[in-house]
């Protein structure tokens, strides 16, 4: 008998009308202060600035030390990785500056920076240049906000 029980509540449950979507969450973000877009704007262009001049100090600044960047990798013929991607560290992306890797006249600089949100001590952003778009999370540590995550795109570029 318990079996024809069950076997009725999951005929009555997938019989049942489909119910209405819940709305979605209001926005729980306050519009962001002046001084705060700027702390989190001038953290964002330490980074995207310092690669463009090859100064590794000023990318330094810039980075929580446990920084984890990242960019989603094609899968290659030996790829063993469902997910594959590309992993660097603060540590790499310090001596790829400091090997000049990005390094650009200034008159060819062609960069943006926009916060999208901040809530309490976390905020997220977007930086392109004509070579990538980051994401980045940004955490504030008392006074100072860092980049803790940072996920890449590499624009395909085209031929010269």
């Amino acid at each position: 008998m318990p079996s024809l029980a069950l076997a009725l509540a999951l005929f009555l449950t997938s019989t049942a009308a489909p119910q209405p979507a819940a709305p979605p969450p209001a926005a729980t973000s306050a519009p962001i202060d002046a001084r705060t877009r700027a702390a989190i704007e001038a953290v964002a262009y330490d980074y995207v600035d310092g690669q463009l001049e090859g100064d590794p100090a000023r990318v330094a600044r810039a980075l929580h030390p446990d920084l984890a960047k990242r960019a989603v990798a094609g899968a290659g013929p030996t790829s063993r990785e469902v997910f594959p991607l590309r992993r660097m560290s603060a540590d790499e992306l310090i001596e790829l500056t400091r090997q000049g890797a990005l390094k650009t006249p200034k008159e060819q600089w062609n960069r943006s920076v926009r916060v999208l949100d901040v809530t309490g001590t976390a905020a997220v952003v977007r930086v392109e240049t004509p070579w990538f778009v980051d994401y980045f999370h940004m955490g504030r540590f008392g006074e100072r906000w860092l980049i803790v995550n940072a996920l890449w795109f590499s624009k395909p570029q085209q031929p010269a």
